[in-house]
């Protein structure tokens, strides 16, 4: 069974690599690291623009699908910083939980996501949730297996880019989004 496991980790690892950026354009960002006995939080500052909303309704009541083609039904929302915000996520696939389980997880913004995706592999016990980033986490989720809801609420203080991310292994790369607090 640890065998198991360790190819299936390997394999997500290698998978997440070869993903690269979402955007296929090259990123000119640096990253620092600060470690602390209690948690390992691995930053990124990028100059990239913050992604434009213009278009998009300001709302604190998101509903948000992930399916069994590792896709979120929505990438990008527009919301208003300091008030609360209620988030829907449902499971719309049709794939048992342990081959193709979803969950959202909304990250600080700067968080390098790739480490962040790393680290969650290694999370089997905490379904994926990887206690090393837990300052680096704002709200997540539970991971839900096919047909399953989950609600969330939670306050985005500062305005600012914060990127959400399935973290089920290798699902990462390619399960993630913007929400834009102004």
């Amino acid at each position: 069974m640890n065998k198991l496991i360790l190819v299936s980790a390997m394999a997500s690892l290698v998978l997440a690599a070869s993903c690269g950026s979402p955007s296929g354009s090259s990123d000119s960002s640096t990253t620092s690291t600060e470690t602390s006995a209690a948690d390992q939080v691995t930053t990124t500052t990028s100059t990239e623009p913050a992604p434009d909303v213009s278009g998009l309704e300001v709302s604190n009541e998101l509903v948000l699908e992930g399916n069994d083609l590792m896709q979120f039904d929505k990438e990008l929302f527009r919301v208003k910083a300091g008030e609360t915000i209620k988030l829907t996520f449902k499971n719309v696939g049709e794939l048992p939980k342990e081959s193709m389980g979803h969950n959202v997880v909304i990250l600080k913004p700067g968080t390098d996501v790739a480490a962040f995706g790393g680290e969650a592999v290694k999370a089997v016990s905490n379904d994926y949730i990887p206690m090393t980033f837990m300052s680096s986490i704002v709200a997540h989720t539970a991971l839900l297996g096919p047909g399953e809801t989950d609600e969330i609420e939670f306050t985005l203080d500062q305005a600012g880019v914060y990127p959400f991310v399935c973290s089920f292994p290798g699902h990462y790369g390619v399960m993630q989004g913007k929400i834009v607090a102004e």
